[in-house]
């Protein structure tokens, strides 16, 4: 699970910095252009001319990149995302989320195996939802959510497929 998150994020980084590339040429190119550019995306946002060409000529002489990069990109090329904090998140929530099932199908009596572990899954969901929340600085509410909706689907599934195999091989 952390290395397809290391790969995935780091593929969201790549198209990241890609663009950025791209924003980083296009203002060398034709500067008036990609300021003119800028105004025209505050003015659609409300802004008025004289204001929006205002807001355009400060940001931009501060940082053209930045500006740019933060209105038509929607990125902060200061802060991309970061593919071994996004892998770290995911191993630790995955060993905390795992280890509550393992107890739960090695400790009880064989007969309580099954709902002792849907118990301890689902509430292993709730915990790496609410682990992975919580280190990415995410909402706790919807990655919990998500994290028990997905899961217990997902668990749900292998169940069925375990028992109609498990049944179909004895």
């Amino acid at each position: 699970m952390a290395l397809g998150e290391y790969v995935s994020v780091s593929t969201q980084r790549d198209t990241e910095k890609a663009l950025l590339i791209k924003e980083r040429q296009e203002l060398h190119d034709d500067p008036a252009a990609e300021f003119e550019e800028l105004a025209a995306m505050y003015e659609a946002k409300g802004l008025t001319a004289a204001t929006a060409r205002t807001v355009a000529e400060e940001l931009t002489d501060h940082n053209p990149l930045l500006a740019h990069a933060e209105v038509e990109l929607g990125i902060n090329p200061e802060e991309l995302t970061n593919p071994s904090l996004a892998a770290s998140s995911s191993a630790l929530s995955f060993a905390v989320g795992a280890s509550l099932p393992l107890i739960a199908i090695l400790a009880p009596p064989t007969d309580s195996r099954i709902p002792v572990t849907v118990v301890a899954v689902l509430a292993a969901l709730v915990i790496t939802g609410a682990v992975s929340a919580g280190l990415g600085g995410a909402p706790k509410g919807r990655a919990v959510a998500r994290n028990v909706i997905g899961g217990g689907l997902a668990l749900a599934v292998t169940y069925v497929i375990g028992h109609l195999v498990g049944a179909a091989i004895t």
